[in-house]
């Protein structure tokens, strides 16, 4: 029995789902309420708990979540009665022993490209994936294994894949790096421990300077980069440009999402599939019917409101989520309801989220409430930030938040966390329901 703590945290989620698919007995422990991951869960009948130190036995093998420290009761009871036990990165380093392993990083868009990547894999190998939303898919069959390596407290040294992409590197999570020095050492080592290839955006000055030792491929829109896309036109039906690997024409692609940052996602996912010496045409074909994750600029419309939501939670993110709602809806009033993970991140960023979140019309946030939102001993409100902003307003996560948000007509209404904000939005579609 391999026994989850905190078995509705996304990548928590996806693993469990990909060892029930290949036979294995899983259960596991959370809170008592709705997380949009626990749907597949469900779905397979896979049984969840509430938190009791008492549902753990010797002979399982324990899985433990990353917001759960050492001095959680859970993990204290499987350490003392002696069962297997492992970190979530742990666990799925040794997973990836077994397959041809890509390995998606960097400091934003590894559940998107990691989903592309997925995308595009199926059209020519059996591939297992682990996606950030919760989604995981692994059969006996499987040759390759694609997912996100995440940096968070170097966790993804972990990890020894075969392929890796590097969206970007940005300072995050600094309550554990010291600077971006330390930062980028992070990434050095993980590059170091790739086996066959390192894909990496080129246009990314912090990319540039990694000293990757196996053969390795820039990607981007500047000049020098070994894989180039030029003569690009967006409109509201998708991207179209024209692909040259060191100025050697490949192919004109045209794809069905818009925005440079979905664009260098994809280019990165283009390059890794001609280097495996994947037709083209077929590449396009599997971009072509990309959804986005759960979570990943999600639009929904009800009555005159429409609705977007967003994993963002990185100044950097919320400035790409609220610009891309202009963009897309330059008639519209935008509105922004933010909030935030790690109090620390917010206290770093939090000139960065000032001038990200600037760009909406009007401004809420909402309350700290993650389990691991201060455990670095950062300990402020929400208040911190909204002093900060002009005429952002702090708003509650019930019924009466929600009825200040459904006043709204003719509005877009961007909801912007890696945390459960959703539940806020659900009232708020209610209420502009029965308006």
């Amino acid at each position: 029995m391999y026994y989850f703590i905190g078995i509705k945290g996304s990548g928590m989620a996806a693993l469990a789902i990909m060892l029930s698919d290949l036979g294995e007995e899983v259960m596991g422990s959370d809170l008592d309420r709705y997380f949009f991951t626990q749907d597949e869960l469900v779905k397979r009948g896979i049984k969840i708990v509430d938190f009791d130190p008492e549902n753990i036995k010797k002979e399982y093998t324990v899985i433990i979540g990353n917001a759960f420290l050492e001095d959680f009761p859970e993990v204290i009871r499987a350490r003392e009665i002696g069962c297997t036990c492992y970190r979530y990165h742990e666990f799925l380093g040794k997973l990836m022993e077994d397959y041809k392993t890509i390995a998606i990083a960097g400091s934003h868009g590894k559940t998107t490209t990691t989903a592309m990547v997925a995308q595009m894999m199926a059209k020519f190998k059996d591939t297992g994936y682990l996606i950030g939303d919760g989604e995981g898919y692994l059969t006996k069959e499987s040759e390759y294994l694609c997912l996100e390596a995440d940096e968070f407290r170097r966790h993804f040294l972990a990890y020894r894949p075969n392929y890796a992409i590097i969206n970007n590197i940005e300072i995050d999570h600094i309550d554990y790096f010291k600077d971006d020095e330390d930062y980028l050492s992070a990434y050095q080592s993980f590059v170091d421990q790739v086996k066959e290839a390192v894909f990496y955006w080129g246009d990314d000055t912090e990319c540039q300077k990694l000293d990757i030792k196996v053969p390795s491929f820039s990607f981007g829109l500047d000049e020098g980069n070994d894989f180039r896309a030029t003569d690009i036109y967006e409109d509201e039906e998708g991207t179209s440009f024209s692909l040259f690997f060191k100025d050697n024409f490949i192919y004109n692609f045209h794809l069905p999402f818009v925005g440079r940052h979905l664009l260098v996602d994809a280019l990165g996912v283009i390059s890794l599939g001609t280097v495996l010496c994947f037709d083209p045409r077929v590449i396009e074909s599997a971009m072509m019917h990309f959804t986005s994750p759960k979570r990943r600029f999600k639009v929904d419309e009800v009555d005159d409101v429409i609705f977007i939501d967003d994993y963002a939670h990185h100044p950097t993110e919320v400035m790409v989520t609220l610009k891309a709602a202009k963009l897309r809806y330059p008639d519209k009033k935008i509105v922004a309801i933010f909030k935030p993970h790690r109090a620390s991140r917010v206290v770093y960023f939090a000139d960065k989220f000032k001038e990200a979140l600037s760009v909406a019309d009007d401004i809420y946030l909402l309350e700290f409430n993650s389990i691991d939102d201060k455990q670095d001993g950062t300990d402020i409100s929400i208040d911190y930030l909204a002093d900060l902003i002009e005429g952002a307003k702090v708003l509650s996560e019930d019924e009466k938040g929600a009825k200040v948000l459904s006043e709204y007509h003719d509005t877009v209404l961007c909801f912007m966390s890696s945390k459960d904000i959703y539940d806020l939005e659900d009232l708020v579609k209610n209420n502009i329901k029965n308006r």
